[in-house]
C-alpha cells in the first residue's frame, strides 16, 4: 500500500517557504537600512583644525583663491581689513562661487545667485548666506579654521 511520510522530514514546499522568507528578509533589510541611515543625523563636529593655505599671503586686495579645508571648498580673499574666508559652495544647489573683484561680489555661475563681500545674499535663488571661516596670519603663513 501507500507509505506515509514522516511529518518531521523536510518537504520541498517547506524548503521553498523557508527560501522565500529568507529572500524577503534580505530584500526588506536592503530597503530599510538606507532609509534609516538617511534619517539618522550625520556625525557633526570633530576636532577643530587649522589648515595652512599656501600662497594666500601673496594675495593682493580684491584677489581670491580657492582651497580645500577638511574636504570642503573654501574661498579666501583679501579686502581692506585683511584676509577673509567663506564657503565656496553655493547654498542653493552646491555650485562653486567665484569672487568678482571688480564688482566686489561672489557670483554663482549656475543659477545667477549673487552674494555681497560679506557672503550675504544679494539676489538669486540662494536660501542662505555663505558660511564664514576663521582666518589667522601667523609668521607669514595663513591658516583657515575648519570650524
Amino acid at each position: 500500500m501507500y507509505e506515509t511520510s514522516d511529518p518531521a522530514s523536510p518537504t520541498r514546499r517547506g524548503f521553498l517557504d523557508w527560501l522565500i522568507s529568507l529572500f524577503s528578509t534580505v530584500a526588506g533589510a536592503a530597503m530599510l537600512i538606507p532609509g534609516v541611515l538617511y534619517l539618522w543625523p550625520a556625525a557633526k563636529g570633530g576636532k577643530a583644525e587649522d589648515v595652512e593655505v599656501k600662497g594666500a599671503d601673496a594675495l593682493k586686495p580684491d584677489e581670491s583663491t580657492i582651497t580645500q579645508v577638511r574636504g570642503k571648498a573654501v574661498i579666501i580673499r583679501r579686502d581692506a581689513s585683511g584676509l577673509v574666508a567663506y564657503s565656496a559652495v553655493c547654498p542653493h544647489l552646491g555650485c562653486l562661487v567665484k569672487w568678482d573683484g571688480a564688482r566686489k561680489e561672489f557670483l554663482c555661475p549656475c543659477h545667477a545667485a549673487v552674494f555681497d563681500s560679506n557672503g550675504r545674499v544679494v539676489s538669486g535663488p540662494a536660501p542662505a548666506p555663505l558660511p564664514q571661516y576663521k582666518v589667522k596670519e601667523v609668521g607669514g603663513k595663513v591658516y583657515v579654521s575648519s570650524t
